[in-house]
């Protein structure tokens, strides 16, 4: 089994070839990214200090789409002050296709 963990816009993620993951929305431009942390192939382990030379992951973006809606509600004891707020993530759906080493 052959997979490995990288870093995508401050997050760390366990990918493996051909799965699709949910990630914060990036740029439709960016194919790759080279923050490949750790790769485990069958018996062989490398591990990044803080990444591993030469290594690069290929994905494709799949999908652009808000996440769930967030409310988020504060008030004030004794003086009627009441805010409700929404926060909708900004979301792309990327598909793994090739990890390089």
């Amino acid at each position: 089994m052959k997979y490995a963990v990288i870093a995508i816009s401050g997050s760390q993620y366990k990918v493996e070839e051909n799965q699709v993951i949910t990630v914060d929305k990036l740029d439709p431009s960016v194919k790759s990214t080279s923050d490949v942390l750790l790769i485990i192939d069958e018996d062989k382990v490398k591990v990044g200090n803080p990444t591993v030379k030469g290594a690069s992951v290929d994905f494709e973006s799949v999908r652009d789409y808000q996440g769930e809606k967030l409310r988020v509600s504060t008030f004030k004891a004794k003086s009627r002050y009441r805010k409700t707020k929404g926060f909708r993530a900004q979301l792309t759906d990327i598909k793994i296709t090739k990890i390089n080493f």
